[in-house]
This record gives C-alpha cells, sequence and structure tokens, in this order.
C-alpha cells in the first residue's frame, strides 16, 4: 500500500493514480491568474505535450473569439525535429455572445485544420458556457451541434433545475471551484451538492478554476506579490469525492473528504480514504464519464505538488 508520501514510478494502466490523473488538466494559460499571452501559452501547451507528464495533459483552453489568433501562433511553432510523432491538439472554446457565429466559426476553423498540409493539427472538440438558468441551457442546447461536447456552467445557488436540463439535453455540466477572491470559492458542501446532483442525473462535469494543488490547503489566490491568502480546495479531494458519490458514498463523508488532508493511500488495486476504498477500474470509469477535467491556468503547479507528494 502506498501513502501520499510513496513514490509511483510510472503511469501504468492498473496504477490507481495513474487512473486519477490521466487526462485530468486543461491548460488554461491565456485566463487568470496566469493571463499569459497567446504565444507562451501555446509554446508551454506545446512543451508539456513532448514531456513525461503529458499523459496528465488535457485540452488547451481558448475562447472562440481568438482562434485566429491562436491559429497563427500555432502555425508560427518551430518545425519539430524529423521523426517525431505529433499529438493532435485538443482544444475546448470558450463561447462569446453570439454562439451561433461562433459555431460557424469553430466549424470552419476545424474545417481549415483538417485540410492543412502541416504536420502539426487541432481540433476544437468542446466548447464551455456559463448560463444562468435552465432556459439558457434549452436555448443553446439548440444551437450547439451534436459534434460539440458543450459544458455549461450553471449558477450554484440554484444548479438543481440547470442540472435537470443539461441533463434532459444530454449535455454536460461546469463547476466553477475557485477565483481570485475569497469569495469566489464554494463551500464543500456546495462542491458535493453539485456533484450529487450529477451523479443522480448521469451528467458528467468538468471544474474549473482554484485547482491548482492536489490537497485542500491555504495558499495566495492569485500570483501578486501582495495577493491575499485562502483556503483552496485539493483537485484529489474533488476528484476522489466526485467518483466516491459515484459509488454512492453518503453526502456527509463526501463533505469530509473534501475537507480532508489525507491521508489517501494509493495502491495498484484501489485507493483508500480512513475505511473507505474505490478500486482502480471504479476510478478509471468515474473520470471517463463522469468527473472528466479541471481547467487551470498552471501545468507545472499542480505537477510540481504532485512530485512532492512523490505520486509522480
Amino acid at each position: 500500500m502506498q501513502t501520499l508520501q510513496a513514490a509511483r514510478s510510472s503511469p501504468n494502466a492498473g496504477d490507481a493514480a495513474g487512473a486519477l490523473l490521466r487526462d485530468l488538466i486543461d491548460y488554461a494559460g491565456l485566463f487568470p491568474p496566469a493571463s499569459l499571452a497567446m504565444m507562451p501559452s501555446v509554446a508551454n501547451y506545446d512543451g508539456y505535450l513532448r514531456s513525461e507528464w503529458n499523459w496528465i495533459l488535457g485540452r488547451f483552453i481558448v475562447p472562440v473569439a481568438r482562434l485566429g489568433e491562436f491559429e497563427e501562433t500555432f502555425a508560427g511553432l518551430p518545425a519539430p525535429a524529423p521523426g517525431t510523432q505529433l499529438t493532435k491538439w485538443r482544444l475546448s472554446a470558450l463561447l462569446s455572445a453570439d454562439p451561433i457565429a461562433d459555431v460557424a466559426r469553430i466549424r470552419e476553423f476545424n474545417a481549415r485544420m483538417t485540410s492543412s498540409s502541416s504536420c502539426r493539427k487541432a481540433h476544437v472538440e468542446s466548447v464551455e458556457v456559463k448560463v444562468s438558468g435552465p432556459g439558457e441551457v434549452t436555448r443553446l442546447s439548440g444551437i450547439m451541434p451534436a459534434e460539440l461536447t458543450t459544458y455549461f456552467e450553471v449558477p450554484l445557488a440554484s444548479c438543481g433545475e440547470c442540472i435537470a436540463a443539461v441533463a434532459g439535453r444530454g449535455r454536460r455540466a461546469k463547476l466553477r471551484t475557485g477565483g481570485e477572491t475569497a469569495d469566489k470559492f464554494p463551500a464543500p458542501e456546495t462542491v458535493i451538492e453539485f456533484m450529487r446532483l450529477c451523479a443522480a442525473a448521469n451528467v458528467p462535469f468538468k471544474a474549473t478554476a482554484g485547482l491548482h494543488h492536489p490537497l485542500r490547503s491555504i495558499h495566495r489566490l492569485t500570483y501578486q506579490s501582495d495577493s491575499p491568502s485562502g483556503m483552496m480546495h485539493g483537485f484529489l479531494n474533488v476528484f476522489l469525492a466526485a467518483a466516491f458519490l459515484r459509488a454512492g458514498m453518503e453526502r456527509a463523508l463526501a463533505i469530509s473528504l473534501v475537507e480532508s488532508r489525507g491521508p489517501f493511500e494509493f495502491s495498484s488495486g484501489g485507493i483508500h480514504w480512513r475505511k473507505n476504498r474505490l478500486g482502480t477500474d471504479e476510478i478509471a470509469a468515474a473520470r471517463k464519464d463522469f468527473a472528466v477535467s479541471f481547467g487551470s491556468c498552471s501545468f507545472t503547479e499542480p505537477i510540481d505538488d504532485l512530485r512532492a507528494l512523490h505520486l509522480l
């Protein structure tokens, strides 16, 4: 049995930590608090794709309005070394206030990328949009084509009706787990209620913001030297809680898990927390079709923390 302080040498398919971490982090370097320009964001993602941790890397997040800027920067990446195997870039695009024009723009972008003679390819496979209520979910679902996986960021104060609408349209939900100020971080009870509703309705979800660190802990909320600090949710806590909820964990215990500092024990066959256990197959299934990923403006920060915990 391995604790958080025990080493994991490689992303083995039968390894519980590997099942939990694979494709977990969508890179959102364009967004706060990093707020990088397009060129360093694209260069970073290119480097991460070629790193030993590329199996943890998910999609590149970009606003639809900046797809043209992305395309120009993407085309300007240095030519790969001869014989280099390149992975198609998976993009998730944030919609603007004009979703009909956005869909047209995405389709044109994907068509150009498909027909391009370049050795590098990119493809918008999902979109993300913030909504104010179930009516918007219904309206926008009628606009989004089936080939675009759609994540609706719903208001947490009244997410029940929105998640029901998302389920009715066969779409996905999005949970905002933090921001640049302390009030942007939802309470553990709120996080669990969102995930519990998603599990009950068979709605896959992703999370975004405030999940730079594996374990719940206090950190600066931005990268500014005078930034205030606050309690931040841990991505291990959140995604383990999601998998346990899907397996039937009761609400109160799941809240305790989100609040926990561990220890989480990883082995080749599963993960233990207190007297609760999830098998590797259960974790992999939860990640595949329920708790999909989270967006982070940093990829290196979560990786460095995982390495410090000897999970990598």
